[in-house]
């Protein structure tokens, strides 16, 4: 956007995850938030759902912001509104809203979106209602506020982020046409569920028709919602030129602009405060995989590691674990390799055992189960602890390779390590996310923003916005070519870059970390934030 162009009078950014920490949303907006508000100040709005919580650590509600206006809202609306700021770097300005107090009144706003756009909610199950009954209650505090503050005639936009708000931006061009409204699909519904149903997304894309593959798939009332939001918004968006083709083909609609995920370098500690963060790391990380495994690693064991939401395929935890298996037979790996699998499963709590291992080296503990560190209520027909077992990576000490399963959230209570994820991610050596379907993936961004080369692949967002010809891990970021066919071919081409790793000297290994960091860099959201900026000047000259 020139310096020229203006910014709009009030934005209001409509999320699930908006002081919900949930999923990758909250990754993106989060990170986003304090760029926006640097370029909108407190003309920027976001909007999430009010659970009750009587304490709420990513909320500091502020009673006296926007107070009259609130009382009113609840009045003219009967939806109840919490103000105050979001914890995170920027502090934006949020409203929390409880959209169970309007009810009563989704029945006649589902069939309004039968009538104005043929949405069908009849087969609708799950989270569909809650959903649309949340984007719905939020366009009506939108349209609230326009309305109290007299903003008729200034630059309003509303910005609705996955099908989860799409009824909201669907009230708005129905009843307030005046406001401008953006969609941002962070992974279509349609190709999300082919890929989950274990059906080949890429052979057949050309041919895939997005309305009968929801029917098939029984998702046919959220991509519908999906879908006419994308058509509807006066600019539709997506994150990576990856769903963009996805959007064109299942959604029928191409989006006006790729707005690609950015993160905050600021999270990142730098100088001595890194070498202290990653020594820290690495000791922890060591001292639970000793005490797990029974036995003293070497010195310089390889550390790696791969996280994100536990989705089999799709986040390739196969593949990492069939390349892990490969490198146990790689003759000229003489590196001990351990790798963490960070992946939250069906947790029950901190292995009792394990802790009192951990307070006590002299405690009694059992090495039957020396490859996971939480208990999970599904550990006989868990997928990972299924496929350890059948890969036999027994964890023996002459075992070149040891995998540990970390099925817990890393927010700094988990029982084991009592650490953020970005406190252990600094202390791996190597990351690899090796997936299948990933609109954006940040997991391999935030580990090139660390210094940690990471390996991904070019059906991620990122590894294709690297570049596809960057397949070398000695570049920082290698991107390995993945499609519906080659799946041994890619554990093999990773085997190769993990043994390469492995191989390299101390210097090559500062190198690599250098060139990771570099190219994160390009990722900053002090850069990508332009692209927001211009969806916002397309919604403002978008003609109703």
């Amino acid at each position: 956007m020139s310096k020229k162009e203006k910014t709009p009078d009030m934005v209001f950014s409509v999320s699930w995850e908006v002081c919900n920490r949930i999923g990758g949303i909250y990754t993106v907006l989060s990170m986003q938030a304090k760029a926006l508000s640097e370029r909108l100040n407190d003309k920027l709005i976001y909007i999430g759902p009010d659970f009750g919580l009587e304490e709420n650590e990513l909320f500091s509600e502020d009673k006296e912001l926007y107070k009259e206006w609130i009382a009113s809202c609840k009045k003219k609306t009967r939806i109840s509104v919490k103000a105050g700021r979001w914890n995170i770097p920027g502090k934006p300005c949020v409203l929390l809203i409880d959209h169970k107090n309007v009810e009563d009144e989704l029945n006649d706003f589902l069939f309004d979106m039968w009538k104005s756009y043929k949405v069908d909610s009849l087969n609708a199950y799950g989270d569909y209602n809650e959903s649309v009954l949340f984007g719905y209650a939020s366009a009506k505090v939108i349209e609230n506020f326009q309305t109290y503050h007299k903003l008729t005639k200034k630059s309003v936009m509303a910005h609705f982020h996955e099908w989860t708000t799409g009824s909201g931006l669907l009230y708005l061009k129905m009843n307030v046409p005046s406001i401008k409204t953006l969609f941002t699909t962070h992974a279509t519904t349609t190709g999300r569920s082919i890929c989950f149903n274990q059906k080949a997304l890429y052979q057949y894309f050309a041919n895939y028709n997005g309305d009968q593959m929801a029917a098939e798939l029984n998702v046919t009332a959220k991509h519908l919602v999906e879908k006419h939001a994308a058509h509807e918004a006066d600019c539709f968006t997506t994150v990576s030129d990856l769903t963009a083709t996805e959007c064109k083909q299942l959604l029928e609609k191409q989006p006006d602009i790729v707005t690609p995920n950015g993160y905050e370098d600021d999270f990142v500690p730098s100088g001595t405060k890194y070498t202290k963060a990653r020594k820290e790391a690495r000791a922890i990380l060591k001292n639970v995989a000793e005490k797990l495994l029974g036995y003293q690693l070497d010195d310089d064991a390889l550390f790696i590691g791969t996280s994100g939401r536990y989705e089999y395929r799709n986040k390739g935890i196969d593949l990492f674990l069939e390349s892990l298996k490969l490198a146990t037979n790689e003759t000229e790996n003489n590196k001990e390799i351990v790798a963490f699998i960070l992946v939250p499963g069906w947790n029950i709590g901190a292995r009792k055992d394990l802790q009192q291992k951990l307070a006590d080296s002299n405690a009694n503990y059992n090495l039957c189960r020396r490859f996971i560190t939480h208990d999970i209520h599904n550990f006989d027909s868990d997928l990972i602890v299924n496929a350890i077992r059948s890969f036999r990576f027994n964890n023996e000490k002459s075992d070149k390779v040891k995998v540990i399963l970390v099925p817990s959230y890393l927010h700094g209570n988990d029982g084991i390590f009592n650490k953020c994820y970005y406190d252990l991610l600094i202390g791996l050596d190597l990351t690899i996310f090796a997936s299948y379907y990933e609109p954006w993936g940040y997991t391999p961004l935030e580990s090139a923003a660390f210094g940690i080369p990471t390996i991904t692949t070019n059906l991620a967002g990122f590894g294709l916005w690297c570049s596809t010809e960057q397949v070398d891990i000695s570049n920082g970021v290698a991107v390995i070519h993945r499609n519906d066919t080659n799946y041994f071919e890619a554990a093999d081409s990773i085997k190769d870059n993990i043994i390469q790793f492995a191989s390299m000297k101390k210097k090559e290994v500062q190198e690599c970390s250098k060139k990771a960091l570099n190219l994160a860099k390009n990722c900053s959201w002090d850069t990508f934030i332009s692209y927001y900026m211009d969806a916002f000047q397309i919604a403002s000259k978008k003609k109703n």
